[in-house]
């Protein structure tokens, strides 16, 4: 889809309570691509086991951070790690069906350890440049975007789908300079129950 990317330092401001929460542990990345924030979390001192369903993503990642543990896989497949103390899922987890996306939200609560972190990022039904309008609709809010299906949250259902079990530390729409064209998404930071 795009090939240039720029700056897009969304974890920076996240990197104490990362350190604080992933006591040690490794961090799970759920659809890592090509490493973009495994780099950033393993120059801060962590380490991160990546997952993505790309082999070649995964191979760009392995390249880009050496370091870290990737895997290829679907994000429904049982997790390469059974606990964890922090989570990242940035644009990762908008592709399922809303059943599949709320069992693979309950599945990454989890995961986490008691207090655990999630950080993710979620399409907007406000990002427009990537396929929140003009694609054929599979769901409310879920269209066949260049045959794949891609999810767009509003805040209604960015609530509904973080309703149980989370405490919410962050959340917030806004747009990012990732692409060739600004992204609408929304960020949410939230604590495991």
């Amino acid at each position: 889809m795009t090939s240039r990317t720029t700056s897009d330092p969304w974890l920076d401001r996240w990197l104490p309570l990362i350190a604080e929460r992933a006591a040690g542990l490794p961090i799970l990345e759920l659809g890592c691509g090509s490493g973009r924030d495994s780099e950033i979390l393993t120059a801060a001192g962590h380490r991160v086991v990546g997952v993505d369903v790309s082999s070649t993503a995964i191979a760009n990642a392995c390249r880009r951070v050496p370091v870290a543990e990737f895997h290829c896989q679907d994000l429904r497949a049982a997790f390469p790690l059974e606990r964890a103390g922090v989570i990242v899922a940035s644009l990762s987890l908008h592709y399922f069906p809303w059943e599949e996306t709320g069992e693979l939200v309950e599945r990454l609560r989890r995961t986490l350890e008691p207090n655990g972190l999630l950080l993710c990022r979620l399409n907007s039904t406000n990002d427009h440049h990537y396929g929140a309008s003009g694609h054929p609709a599979i769901a409310e809010n879920y269209y066949l975007v260049d045959g794949e299906p891609k999810r767009f949250f509003d805040r209604a259902s960015v609530d509904r789908l973080f309703a149980g079990g989370w405490r919410t530390l962050g959340k917030k729409e806004g747009v990012i300079a990732r692409y060739d064209h600004p992204k609408s998404v929304w960020e949410v930071i939230l604590e495991r129950r």
